[in-house]
């Protein structure tokens, strides 16, 4: 049976408040996503940067020591460039001389983190930016970079000590950003399209190193 002619006024009525609340309700939910990214992208206008702490580190117990700027650049990771690998260095030289080597402008190179014989790590540009370390524009701008204190041809100087430290860093690194704990996402210098780096090289015990990632990983969950 049809329905009267009350009854449809009604149902257009009905349709018109409810056509008016959702938009309504639209506009102000694109308002507050609107209001969201500007808050987000505000320090991207020009002359304008992001607040950031001096001295901020990306690990608890890492010391901060800032490379020069020429050697990274300044970027809002993982906002702008996702981060889905980390990157194993050797430094080829001493601890020392990494840090030396990073804070000079002319080198055009740098990590974020050195990780010493001793365990000891070094932060020395943030997570956020792109450090240039891996030799590949792409590559630098999805991975973190970790240096090993030592040289590719003496096992010796793979200690315990820094296997369980880097261990430690690189499980926090893939927690943070969510990155498969394998060796699709945690590589070597070595295996970085285009390089012609051998870093780590041989000795590095990667069957034991991934080990001790999962097992760093699994410890802080």
């Amino acid at each position: 049976m049809g329905a009267t002619e009350g009854s449809r006024d009604t149902d257009r009525r009905i349709g018109r408040r409810a056509l008016l609340v959702g938009g309504t309700a639209a506009a102000v939910g694109s308002a507050v996503l609107a209001r969201d990214e500007l808050a987000r992208l505000w320090w991207r206008t020009p002359g304008v940067e992001k607040p950031r702490v001096e001295g901020a580190v990306d690990f608890r117990g890492a010391r901060w020591v800032a490379a020069s700027d020429a050697n990274w650049r300044r970027a809002d990771r993982p906002d702008d460039y996702g981060i889905d690998m980390v990157v194993v260095h050797v430094t080829q030289g001493s601890f020392a001389s990494a840090v030396k080597v990073f804070q000079d402008p002319g080198h055009g190179a740098a990590a974020h983190y050195i990780v010493g014989k001793d365990g000891r790590i070094t932060q020395m540009i943030r997570e956020l930016d792109v450090a240039y370390h891996a030799g590949n524009r792409s590559y630098n701008e999805r991975s973190v970079g970790i240096e090993h204190e030592g040289f590719v041809d003496r096992p010796e100087d793979f200690t315990d000590e820094m296997y369980a430290a880097s261990a430690r860093l690189t499980a926090g690194i893939c927690a943070r950003y969510g990155i498969p704990v394998d060796r699709e996402h945690i590589i070597g210098h070595v295996e970085v399209p285009g390089t012609d780096h051998t870093d780590p090289g041989r000795h590095w015990d990667w069957d034991r190193y991934m080990k001790l990632v999962r097992q760093a990983g699994r410890a802080s969950a």
